[in-house]
């Protein structure tokens, strides 16, 4: 077995190790061991894996840090593979040299200001666990193609600049797995899929807080961009996901392009999370598809959960609270627009301050149809509990707003305004506001 100080690494944190791991992972058996040191490197770590075959990177428990003081990636996994996640479209060479790259307990730190840890391209099976990436522009990059990646118990922690933690890119990707990780203090984004074509992406179980840029719009802990593209056929679940208002800034966020048939982003569900503390905790546009059931909402600045321009999405069970340890200008709620087929059922939304004394309130459904919002329970409403304004095809029923308060200023429980008759409110139990329970206008 070679090792890496008979190629002359220093692993001081200060000469120039990069030739010396590279020879070594040209040599090396395959099993790339770094042993306890700071190697600095300038230029990436290049694994041809159809040239040099299966390949394991460790930092041998995690003692070995590569610092990398150069632009690009710290580690370059490069494979060949073009067909799917079929085992009849592998060709006999990928099976026999690539298959299951894997990079595990070690550290990479960024020196530079375009320094990113690890990239992905043209890999089947890559593994990483146990790495620990910070001061990286990208923490992991996946580009051009890659099949069953596999992230787990990771820390991608404090990007550089308007960082991302894992960034797709581009990529064609079917099944992903990215399990028990620390995604956290990436400016721009914890998680973004962006121009890319995916199917089957897995986040669960992770920690992915504080992806936030107080100073520039549109930052996301997790950012599912399919404008240019189609992602489909996702979870998010188990996780806690949670920032500080920025602006635009959401904590989950899935776009698709603006189709009338909502068909770019869809077929997700997300469940069982904490997400909270964000300007909107929840933004769903132009979305096919999406089960949402069995989190905990708290503390969006602007609303909890926004749905526009979707088709099909179900938003149920969920508790929509705010955190009284937490002080600040939150205003909570729901709001729909400019969609169909949406089914709100089983949700409790507390002392939510959305809407005017005018329009808007906890639970607010604009210029949609087919919509059905049942077994839901308002408290505390600032203004209103519903408002539905341009809606057809809808149903409220078997639902509660309540007033708890003794200084009550809710105006009425349901407003309706340019509604037609095929608006239906049986079985409801409805508190009277100021100006009444019930206004149809």
């Amino acid at each position: 077995m070679s090792h890496l100080n008979h190629f002359g690494a220093k692993g001081d944190g200060k000469a120039d190790d990069t030739a010396a791991i590279q020879h070594f992972i040209e040599q090396c058996d395959g099993h790339v061991a770094l042993p306890r040191g700071d190697y600095r490197i300038t230029k990436p770590l290049e694994i041809d894996l159809s040239r040099l075959g299966r390949t394991a990177i460790s930092g041998t428990g995690g003692v070995a840090s590569l610092i990398m003081d150069g632009p690009g990636p710290a580690i370059r996994l490069i494979g060949t593979h073009g067909g799917t996640a079929d085992p009849n479209s592998f060709k006999p060479g990928v099976w026999a040299m690539e298959r299951m790259p894997t990079v595990s307990a070690i550290e990479i730190v960024g020196a530079h200001d375009e320094a990113d840890g690890i990239e992905l391209s043209g890999t089947m099976q890559p593994t990483l666990s146990g790495v620990f990436i910070r001061q990286c522009r990208y923490g992991v990059h996946l580009v051009k193609r890659n099949r069953n990646v596999l992230i787990a118990d990771s820390h991608i922690y404090h990007g550089r600049g308007p960082a991302i933690g894992i960034y797709f890119d581009g990529v064609n990707l079917h099944q992903t797995n990215i399990v028990g990780c620390h995604i956290s203090y990436c400016r721009h984004a914890g998680i973004k899929i962006q121009r890319s074509e995916i199917r089957n992406f897995q986040v669960t179980g992770c920690d992915i807080e504080y992806n936030f840029d107080e100073t520039a719009p549109d930052s996301a802990d997790v950012w599912i961009d399919a404008r240019e593209s189609t992602v489909r056929e996702g979870t998010i679940a188990s996780c806690t996901i949670q920032a500080k208002r920025s602006p635009g800034g959401a904590n989950v966020r899935i776009e698709g392009s603006d189709d009338p048939a909502s068909r770019k982003a869809g077929l997700w569900t997300i469940a069982g999370n904490v997400i909270q503390s964000q300007e909107t905790n929840l933004l769903l546009r132009s979305c096919r598809g999406v089960v949402v059931t069995g989190n905990s909402f708290c503390s969006g600045y602007e609303r909890n959960i926004v749905i526009e321009k979707c088709r099909n999405i179900v938003v149920g069970s969920n508790t929509l609270d705010y955190n009284p340890d937490y002080k600040g200008d939150r205003v909570d709620g729901i709001t729909v627009r400019g969609s169909s087929g949406i089914n709100l059922h089983g949700l409790i939304v507390e002392s939510a301050r959305a809407g005017s004394a005018e329009s808007g309130g906890a639970i607010e459904v604009f210029d949609s149809s087919e919509i059905a919002i049942a077994n839901c329970q308002v408290f505390d409403p600032l203004h209103r509990g519903l408002h539905l304004d341009g809606v057809r095809n809808a149903q409220v029923s078997n639902c509660a707003v309540h007033c708890r308060q003794p200084q009550a200023t809710m105006r009425e429980a349901v407003l309706l305004r340019r509604t037609s008759r095929d608006v239906l409110l049986p079985g409801n139990l409805l508190a009277r506001g100021t100006a009444g329970d019930v206004t149809v206008e």
